[in-house]
């Protein structure tokens, strides 16, 4: 496939800027962007490129293999990372900047493994159209001093997927993944149970062949959003009722479909 002139000169340019660093460390989930921004910087920095993945509660339990793959198929060097968000103070009260306090102490830990390499530079991977949505954990990256790439390059998400596609990157058409305390609303307590509810419902949807979703938990209630033309795939009656019984099992009384569809940032 062809890719924009544009889009391949703020490749140049994010690949352009690894190769001065020479070592970089990449904060990496296994998702569009963070897969993007580790192969930019394996290619300018080959075996001086570390991925370092952080394990907790909070990612989805089939992202942990589909990152591990990646590394292990590219001959990328990959670390991990066990995080505890309980561990944070007050995370479990589901404040308005819970993901400042799990950041600040999630990069803790990834710059502590950078020091242990002796690299300096420290990577992630917000794009510019996060620029846009309610992020309170861009102040830890600010106030830690992690380099963001892809923001700096002024790289989209739709240029990040088009180049992970002309790349041949698995990711480029890969749902977006977000942390899976983001499906309870703030102020609602955040319990491993609940965590485990949503990761297992969200697995099952994908399971249906749902392109995107996502299950908000609302005390006894499931919300579910599925992109808008999905919804009527969903609603069919084998579908519907197969989908309430799960949920159900799950844990959940209610469950209910969101008319608006899927939308990033729908509880901020």
């Amino acid at each position: 496939m062809k890719i924009d002139i544009e889009t391949k000169k703020k490749y140049d340019t994010l690949t352009a800027w690894f190769s001065r660093q020479e070592k970089a460390v990449i904060a990496f989930s296994g998702g569009v962007d963070s897969t993007l921004l580790l192969y930019a910087a394996h290619a300018a920095c080959g075996e001086n490129a570390l991925a370092v993945t952080v394990l907790s509660p909070l990612l989805p339990q089939k992202e942990r293999g589909e990152a591990e793959e990646f590394c292990k198929c590219r001959g990328i060097r990959q670390k991990t990372l066990s995080f505890d968000p309980f561990s944070v103070d007050g995370f479990s009260d589901n404040p308005k900047d819970r993901c400042y306090h799990c950041k600040k102490q999630i990069f803790t830990g990834i710059i502590a493994i950078a020091n242990e390499e002796g690299i300096t530079c420290v990577c992630e991977g917000s794009n510019k159209d996060d620029l846009s949505d309610y992020r309170p954990g861009m102040r830890a990256i600010e106030e830690f001093s992690v380099k963001s790439p892809l923001l700096e390059t002024g790289l989209s998400k739709a240029e990040i997927r088009s180049l992970s596609e002309y790349f041949g990157l698995p990711t480029f058409d890969k749902p977006s993944m977000a942390c899976l305390a983001s499906r309870i609303p703030y102020g609602q307590e955040i319990t491993a149970e609940k965590l485990s509810m949503i990761d297992r419902a969200e697995a099952y949807l994908f399971e249906k062949g749902f392109s995107q979703c996502r299950v908000r938990h609302h005390g006894e209630i499931a919300r579910i959003e599925v992109l808008s033309g999905e919804i009527p795939r969903l609603l069919s009656e084998d579908i519907r009722m197969d989908a309430e019984e799960k949920l159900k099992d799950l844990g959940f009384k209610y469950v209910t479909v969101d008319l608006q569809g899927y939308r990033t940032g729908s509880l901020n």
